[in-house]
């Protein structure tokens, strides 16, 4: 059995508050598809579970399989920056056949980012180190793959169905929180 190392936290981006009962934490990529279908079930989960759940993602971005997904996951990081985060995270998933930069600058701007500073932050890659810390934080809590989660801080190793979900984190409220 996996556990999140560290445990969720202020460094992570939250929906929801960390006091809440249920924790889930996805390590995801914004170009896997998989990841773009579990999206519909974690909006889903937030939606049933309203103030029960709070929603950490992790970027774990698989670059040998999609090579736009590390500079994306700093687009998200950048975007986050400028009070951002979950917007460009959705659009992101909402586009995952377009996420070259033109692209990334195009989500900027629908955004409403300071587009100088973002294309700046990309440039220099200010956020690697963000995304490097998530993606080492999934090393080490065993991630290989995407989409990951982890309820409560033990990792779910049952499907990523809605259904499968919500009875792992029911369960997992009962129970103190892990890491």
């Amino acid at each position: 059995m996996s556990t999140l190392k560290p445990s969720l936290g202020l460094r992570d981006h939250l929906r929801g508050e960390l006091s809440r009962a249920i924790h889930l934490v996805e390590f995801g990529d914004f170009e896997c598809p998989f990841c773009g279908q579990a999206q519909i079930v974690v909006h889903a989960l937030v939606r049933a579970l309203g103030d029960q759940l709070c929603f950490g993602f992790r970027n774990f971005p698989l670059e040998a399989a999609h090579p736009h997904a590390r500079l994306s996951a700093e687009a998200a990081e950048a975007a986050g920056a400028q009070g951002k985060y979950w917007q460009m995270h959705d659009l992101l998933f909402e586009n995952q056949h377009a996420l070259t930069v033109p692209h990334l600058g195009h989500y900027g701007e629908q955004l409403g980012l300071d587009m100088h500073r973002f294309v700046a932050d990309l440039q220099a890659h200010r956020h690697l180190e963000k995304v490097r810390g998530d993606r080492h934080s999934g090393a080490i809590s065993g991630v290989t793959g995407t989409p990951t989660f982890f309820v409560n801080g033990i990792r779910h190793e049952g499907p990523f169905d809605f259904d499968s979900l919500l009875a792992a984190m029911t369960l997992a409220a009962r129970f103190p929180r892990a890491g």
